[in-house]
């Protein structure tokens, strides 16, 4: 799919929540007599319709539910390595439903959509706090050693950087018109900062896959997009 471009139909998606919440949910009615899965009262349908309309809206332009699919995707991959992957896929799901470009606390706002949402559709307390880590994690993609959630959904949402060069300008494109209201020298500097914190991690992924597959094509890319942000332009 083209990086950027939302999807018009969500079929898929809507598929994969409905899953992912019988999932989740299962273990708190494993000793009832009801059947696993979601109570039929706490409809999940009604939240995916929020979530994707969050994701649809109109001020993203790489934040979108192209990118959701694509983490989703991407934990499919990882998912042998995570302590709890039903989790980790409500993380994804959480972890950019807030997101506006010009504020700073869109993951704090994800998380405390998802404390919020959560209980309601019937996922216990502790993992409704994993959920809530999790989604807080992703403002510094550092997870601590062992954090083996916090490993998969961090790869997941940072494999767009390991892509070619093509699909890597596509995801550079559309990070920048989503920051069309600044200036290009702020927005260079910014971004220029941004790449160097990562190139700075130790390892930008930590699942073995994500090291194997990920680490050296995402540092190619990372490096280059650094060099051309931080390049006087020639005035021949």
């Amino acid at each position: 799919m083209d990086i950027g471009t939302p999807h018009t139909d969500t079929t898929d998606l809507r598929a994969r929540w409905r899953a992912t919440v019988a999932e989740a949910v299962a273990p708190a009615d494993h000793d009832s007599d009801r059947d696993h899965g979601p109570d039929p009262e706490r409809d999940p349908e009604r939240y995916a319709d929020r979530l994707l309309a969050a994701w649809a809206e109109p001020q993203r332009r790489y934040h979108t539910t192209a990118h959701l699919a694509d983490v989703l995707a991407r934990i499919d991959v990882l998912a042998p390595y995570a302590a709890d992957p039903a989790a980790v896929r409500l993380a994804a799901w959480f972890h950019d439903a807030v997101y506006r470009p010009d504020r700073s606390e869109n993951e704090e706002r994800s998380a405390a959509l998802a404390e919020r949402a959560l209980p309601e559709l019937g996922v216990d307390a502790a993992r409704t706090a994993e959920v809530a880590r999790l989604v807080r994690l992703t403002v510094t993609h550092d997870p601590a050693p062992g954090d083996t959630d916090g490993e998969v959904l961090c790869d997941a949402d940072l494999a767009v950087l390991a892509g070619s060069a093509q699909a890597y300008a596509a995801y550079a494109a559309a990070v920048r018109d989503e920051y069309g209201f600044v200036p290009d020298d702020a927005f260079r500097a910014g971004r220029a900062a941004v790449l160097r914190q990562l190139l700075d991690l130790p390892r930008l992924f930590r699942t073995p896959h994500g090291t194997a597959h990920w680490e050296a094509p995402a540092r190619a890319n990372l490096a280059a997009e650094l060099a051309t942000l931080t390049t006087p332009p020639s005035h021949e």
